[in-house]
């Protein structure tokens, strides 16, 4: 496992996060343990999750795991937004709500601090100015050492880095957006404000739900039974008919293709696309079992070579929307122009 510094901070973490939203949900406590015990025996230490996985079972499980580890040695990382009760400050990012779920998720991670505390997604109802000035305060209490965000546009990240910028405020380090082979739309605009602004890629859902494992193939017409395809078990990703079209089909390919003619599980090379991608630094695998997060893990200590990976990008490439189609067609230079 290689490691690396998350964006523009001197916070370094592993190169792969390992994913808890299966912990009290599809992996119970025991099993949950093993995954992490695991994950920590090949080099990791980066472990995410949020406050309302599984109600907040997740940190709780976290949390028993973490009082027999050494805490020092591990990075935690959990999220807070959404609605964990139902009075209403029980959600979003004004300043009793943020101080509230800080407070809670550090009793149920049983720590006194946490690494990274990341905003599901911008609170358009809260001065953006109330939302940075609380995660100021809680960074200079201690109670958190370093912030990111979730599922934010690029016009949220960069108004949130000007504003802390100029009042001297902490600034987000990280950023978690759904990436992965076919889910793209983030290279437009996203990542070069991440880049721009040194915060690092952590990427969620590298696997699309399971759809970048090999299970799936070109003819199918639905989703195996009982797969998180099959009806609606994941509406953050879409239903089956709206999310097939050719483009999948042709990153499915050419992944399956790659995968075995250098003789790599496709999740391995999926995982290792993202890896090698401008402005990543640890996409967050998850797992319900060992087995699986053992598999996961092989995507580290090899690199795909540029035929490989150039082939995969091409595979998922989607037209410029304007104006960068408009501006990629136009002279860039005034030499150009002569």
């Amino acid at each position: 496992m290689e490691y690396r510094y998350v964006g523009g901070s001197g916070l370094r973490v592993s190169e792969l996060c390992l994913g808890t939203m299966t912990f009290g949900n599809e992996s119970d406590e025991t099993t949950s343990h093993a995954i992490l015990d695991r994950y920590v025996e090949a080099g990791g230490d980066f472990i995410d999750t949020a406050d309302v996985y599984a109600g907040g079972a997740s940190e709780e499980i976290i949390g028993r795991w973490l009082a027999r580890q050494r805490r020092d040695s591990l990075v935690i990382a959990t999220k807070g937004f959404w609605a964990t009760g139902d009075a209403g400050n029980d959600h979003g990012a004004g300043r009793k709500h943020l101080i509230s779920a800080v407070e809670a998720s550090l009793r149920r991670l049983g720590t006194d601090h946490i690494d990274l505390y990341q905003l599901h997604c911008f609170d358009e109802t809260t001065p953006v100015e109330e939302t940075l000035s609380t995660l100021d305060t809680l960074v200079r209490t201690g109670k958190v050492r370093h912030l990111g965000v979730s599922n934010y546009a690029a016009w949220q990240l960069q108004k949130s880095v000007d504003v802390a910028r100029f009042r001297g405020w902490e600034p987000f380090v990280a950023a978690q957006p759904l990436y992965n082979l076919i889910d793209r739309e983030i290279e437009t605009e996203f990542v070069p404000v991440c880049r721009n602004e040194n915060v690092g890629i952590i990427p969620w859902s590298p696997m699309r739900g399971g759809w970048l494992t090999g299970k799936y193939r070109r003819g199918m017409t639905s989703a195996p039974a009982g797969s998180r395809w099959d009806g609606d078990k994941q509406p953050w990703l879409g239903n089956w008919e709206d999310s097939v079209d050719e483009r999948v089909w042709r990153v499915t390919d050419a992944l399956l293709d790659v995968a075995a003619t250098i003789d790599r599980h496709p999740a391995q090379v999926a995982l290792r696309w993202l890896l090698q991608r401008p402005g990543v630094t640890a996409p967050i695998i998850g797992a319900r079992t060992v087995d699986q997060l053992t598999d996961n893990l092989g995507a580290t200590g090899w690199s795909l070579d540029d035929k490989h990976l150039d082939r995969l990008t091409a595979a998922g490439e989607q037209p410029l929307p304007y104006p960068h189609a408009y501006l990629a067609r136009s002279p860039r230079s005034r030499r150009e122009l002569s």
